[in-house]
């Protein structure tokens, strides 16, 4: 598993970072996967415009214009000392909408996590229960170690995003047994769990989990970066998930389309903590009303957005499986929001030369489909890659990349039927 992890891990890095020597000479018509010639091409060589469909992540939407004429009309003030009208509101809204006290606005969910890590366990040598596959675990820099000095003891993810709750309570009794194990005070839960593929957490989890932190006196607080996808799921205000945490936090950058912007919710007593925290590690914004003005649009119009998002990536789920390709499947019960995991099983192509093929823009793909599309997805490990849906993404968007998964699938396969090894599926029967 952790071979497979870091396998992952290093194509996640290579296609964030950008390309290499060799992805370099593809985007300019050189080399290829498996170093064949892979004619990439502009829309202009191709002699209309090329469209793009980016399924890399929900994090790269655009404000919409709305968002736009909010950002500049908001009515702003200096929000360090409380004076911001538009952050008070939004964070009055998010604290309703969640079911908590009181939040507050953060620039990102990187640091409301940290920071609600830091009120909760306030002792140096402090241990957090979480998944190995939390993005808090793995995404976000170490900072509870780094910064807060709280030990991480990462546990097996479940399938489907959830904890095993008997090894969860075996590690609590063996810390509580024991003089020399780290003190657990805090666990932490990601809904929806983005490496299982954009799961809701279930409810009666939630509880459960909720109930085994009071018996031990733990605390509990959830990632909640795309916890309205998780409410729009499972058709239930947040409120009700939230129940079963002692903090929260809410990321408006992704689904919700914001520019930047997330809120860490909980009781008064934690968010004023919360507060000086957050000026601790240079999250104090100042006439902050014009990112807080984005977040209010895209919260007043989450469950249209992330409804047609679901309904999309759906689509898109069933129509791999009516491709009945050997090179690619998904799991249908296991796409539940935004996101899609797409099962590459095969040797070739890999997860990244498909992504590649996806991206590239071929003669060949123009004169035969009448499109000349670039879809833009996601190596996510050593047999999987990633598609997410956001509102940038159209019905029409999701057919067109189902239509270049096909034309590229099916010259794929022709390769593999002649024997022939890795290369452009312009090449294919040729």
């Amino acid at each position: 598993m952790l071979a497979v992890r870091g396998a992952g891990a290093a194509l996640r890095r290579a296609w964030l970072h950008g390309p290499g020597p060799r992805r370099s000479s593809r985007a300019n018509g050189g080399t290829g996967a498996g170093g064949d010639a892979w004619p990439v091409q502009g829309g202009a060589a191709l002699g209309r415009p090329q469209h793009v469909v980016d399924l890399r992540s929900d994090t790269v939407t655009q404000p919409s214009e709305a968002m736009r004429r909010a950002m500049a009309q908001a009515a702003v003030g200096d929000d360090d000392y409380g004076e911001d009208p538009t952050v008070n509101e939004l964070q009055h809204l998010a604290a309703k909408l969640l079911g908590m006290e009181d939040a507050l606005f953060v620039p990102t969910a990187t640091m409301a996590n940290l920071i609600a890590v830091m009120c909760h366990c306030q002792r140096r040598g402090a241990q957090l229960l979480l998944g190995a596959g939390a993005h808090l675990h793995v995404y976000e820099h170490g900072g509870v170690a780094q910064v807060a000095g709280v030990h991480s003891q990462a546990l097996q993810d479940l399938p489907d995003g959830t904890l095993d709750l008997e090894q969860l309570e075996l590690a609590v009794q063996e810390a509580h047994g024991s003089r020399y194990h780290p003190r657990p005070e805090l666990i932490c839960l990601e809904n929806t769990h983005s490496s299982a593929g954009g799961r809701a957490l279930p409810l009666a989890h939630l509880q459960q989990v909720h109930q085994l932190a009071e018996r031990y006196g733990l605390r509990v607080h959830m990632d909640g970066a795309r916890l309205l996808n998780a409410a729009v799921a499972q058709a239930v205000e947040p409120a009700q998930i939230t129940q079963h945490c002692d903090s929260v936090s809410l990321c408006f950058s992704k689904g919700l389309g914001a520019p930047a912007g997330a809120v860490l919710a909980g009781s008064r007593a934690f968010v004023a903590e919360a507060w000086r925290v957050r000026k601790l590690l240079g999250g104090g914004m100042r006439q902050a009303g014009v990112l807080a003005a984005a977040a209010r649009i895209g919260l007043e119009q989450a469950e249209e957005t992330l409804r047609r998002d679901h309904s999309n990536a759906r689509r898109f789920a069933r129509g791999i499986q009516e491709l009945q390709s050997p090179l690619c499947s998904v799991s249908l019960p296991a796409v539940e929001t935004n996101m899609v995991m797409v099962a590459v099983p095969g040797g070739w192509p890999s997860p990244a030369e498909l992504c590649a093929y996806m991206r590239a823009v071929s003669e060949e793909e123009l004169a035969e489909t009448g499109h000349a599309v670039s879809v833009l997805l996601f190596p996510w490990a050593a047999h999987t890659l990633r598609a997410v849906w956001h509102r940038d993404v159209s019905a029409r968007d999701t057919e067109l990349a189902l239509n270049k998964l096909g034309f590229v699938a099916r010259k794929c396969q022709e390769r593999l039927a002649l024997g022939l090894g890795p290369g452009p599926p312009s090449a294919a029967g040729h």
